[in-house]
């Protein structure tokens, strides 16, 4: 029988006041605001539970369980960044995410019973490289934004984005392929 947290990574249903997943959110927490208050390089290595190479993040910065997020290398997040990582997100190298981003894995089902059985579930978000997210821009579960592409500040991302585009809006849509 599976574990929740082992639900939660497969995208399956699951509780997400789990007793061990409460225990693990809360564990994010205690690290996440000890770094808002006093930034350190080690404290965001020991959020994320990995080596950082060359990652910047503006406090404040808020997640659920950081242990699911993977930032490429020369990542910077400005100000008031959100990622709500019940399942893996991952940015790649060189990608900025200005204030305000929002990038969301959790998801609640559309029926009515089940969503309100307390069980949701979620889906990968996956952020090329060379990226640039424009402030308050927010990316819902199961996205993927290919690599160079800038998303425009306020837009809402709710399908993948191609590579090397410009995307805008809400829905977000292509407006633009960049010569890259």
């Amino acid at each position: 029988m599976k574990t929740q947290k082992e639900k939660m990574l497969a995208g399956e249903l699951y509780i997400p006041f789990d007793t061990d997943l409460t225990a693990m959110r809360s564990a994010c927490r205690a690290v996440f605001r000890e770094y808002n208050a006093k930034p350190s390089p080690e404290l965001l290595e020991k959020l994320f539970n990995k080596k950082l190479k060359n990652v910047h993040v503006e406090p404040p910065f808020y997640c659920d369980y950081g242990l699911n997020i993977t930032l490429g290398e020369n990542v910077y997040m400005n100000f008031n960044c959100i990622i709500l990582d019940c399942a893996e997100v991952k940015i790649g190298d060189n990608t900025l995410l200005a204030p305000n981003v929002q990038i969301y894995t959790a998801a609640h089902p559309l029926d009515v019973q089940t969503r309100n059985s307390g069980k949701e579930f979620a889906k990968p978000v996956t952020i090329g490289k060379n990226c640039w997210i424009g402030g308050g821009a927010v990316i819902l579960p199961g996205v993927t934004i290919g690599d160079n592409c800038t998303i425009g500040a306020g837009s809402v991302v709710t399908k993948d984005i191609p590579p090397s585009t410009l995307a805008v809006g809400n829905p977000c849509k292509v407006i633009k392929y960049l010569n890259i």
